[in-house]
Order: structure tokens, then sequence, then C-alpha cells
């Protein structure tokens, strides 16, 4: 049996709608950090997210809150069908300004399937010249991470310029095969990657839309912002469930 949905809705984004919220992790002192933007221009327009952020925002202690600048997560995670496949399909189109020149990492657009249950990430990150598909197992804050035999954390990064249309939209799709412990990546209705062997059942995601960095901190802490804007458009997210 397959079912689709689309999750989308982006109109009423800002009032943090049914649909979305803001993204971010609760802290250890009680305390939220948002990833938030607070220059941040946000448009919905013909069914579309457009989202123009002059990046500002910076954690000198934790890499992943220094990650992500700007990100909206899913309301409510989207279950995995046991023992059934999992897709989801949008398009994306990221541009930057005064970003360091070949760097993707200083500056991108991104896609996000979040497994608050496993630490699990699936990722596409985009700018107008090239993307990178993303498989991690990452401690997430507040996430108890299971144990295997295997290593227990890791992040997977592969760029890529194959089937991507530079400056333009373009096409992203991630499925997951919860029968099989395999993730595959697509552009453009290109399979551009294939990973197996998850080391661990994934159960739920959060879709997560974010203009993001990546980039290591210092013994000085964040060196993440220096002046950079990112501009992001999203549509929204195809969601398709096989189960047998």
């Amino acid at each position: 049996m397959t079912e689709k949905r689309v999750l989308g809705e982006f109109h009423n984004i800002i009032n943090e709608n049914n649909t979305w919220r803001i993204g971010g992790f609760p802290l250890q002192d009680g305390s939220f950090w948002e990833y938030r933007e607070p220059n941040a221009v946000v448009i919905s327009r013909n069914g579309m997210l457009y989202v123009r952020a002059p990046l500002s925002r910076s954690h000198d202690h934790v890499q992943i809150l220094d990650n992500a600048k700007h990100m909206y997560y899913s309301k409510e995670p989207v279950i995995v069908p046991e023992d059934g496949k999992i897709s989801f399909e949008l398009s994306i189109k990221a541009n930057t300004k005064d970003t360091t020149p070949g760097d993707l990492y200083d500056g991108y657009v991104s896609i996000n399937l979040l497994d608050f249950t496993t630490g699990a990430a699936l990722d596409f990150f985009t700018n107008a010249e090239q993307y990178s598909s993303v498989y991690g197992i990452l401690p997430f804050p507040g996430v108890d991470v299971p144990d295997t035999d295997q290593t227990k954390y890791f992040c997977m990064f592969k760029e890529s310029t194959d089937h991507f249309k530079t400056g333009d939209f373009n096409l992203y799709k991630i499925t997951y095969d919860q029968l099989n412990d395999e993730v595959i990546f697509y552009i453009n209705d290109h399979e551009v990657r294939r990973e197996t062997n998850v080391p661990v059942k994934l159960n739920q995601f959060t879709v997560a839309l974010g203009i993001m960095t990546e980039k290591d901190l210092t013994a000085n802490g964040s060196v993440s912002v220096h002046g950079q804007t990112v501009i992001g458009e999203w549509s929204p997210v195809t969601i398709t469930t096989e189960e047998e």
C-alpha cells in the first residue's frame, strides 16, 4: 500500500502553525536555543517558502548549535512504517552572498530529516553551484543515541555536482528503507548515493528546512559568521510511504 501526503502550508509559518515551528534545542540550564536569525526575511508566495538571512547567530561551545542559523521543524514527526519505505521529495533553490568561493559549507540551504529517537540525520545541503548528501548519527542535545557494536557517532558528507542544475531549482529526494536498512539519495530523479547497513532502525523524522553553515569550532570558539548572506527557496515536501 502506498500513501502520499504534502507538508507545506507556508503561508502562516511565522505564526508557528500546525505544520511548522522554529527549530532548536533545549539547553541544560532550562533555556531554549532557537535557530532564528533576527534579520531574516521570510516570504510565502505561490505555495513556496523564501528565506533571506544575513548570518549573525553562532555558538562557541556546541557544534550542532553553531551549525544551523535559521531553521524550521515540522510540528509533528513523520512516523516510519515498520519494515516499509518512506520518501521525502522537494525542490530547492539556493543563493549566497559574500561566502567563500568554492566553499559549500560557508553558507548553504538544507533539507534535513532528523530522528530524535536515534540521532540520525539524512540531509541534502546546497548552494548555487553544488550539493552535498549527508548521512549521520549525531549527539543531538537531549537525545539518547542507541549503542551498537559500530561507531556510535559519525557524519559522512559527499559533495557533488552530478545531475545538478546550477543557479536553479533542483529536485531532491531521500528514501529510507527500514526493512533493508538502506538510505538512498536522488537529485533530479537520478540516484546519487546509497548507504547500506544503517546501524540502527530509524523510527520517525522531523522534517527541517534550514539555512546553515558547517564550520568546526576552534579553541577560540565559532568562526562560522563573517558577514555572509544565504537565500533559500523550498517547495512543499511530498512524503510517500510504502507498506507491504
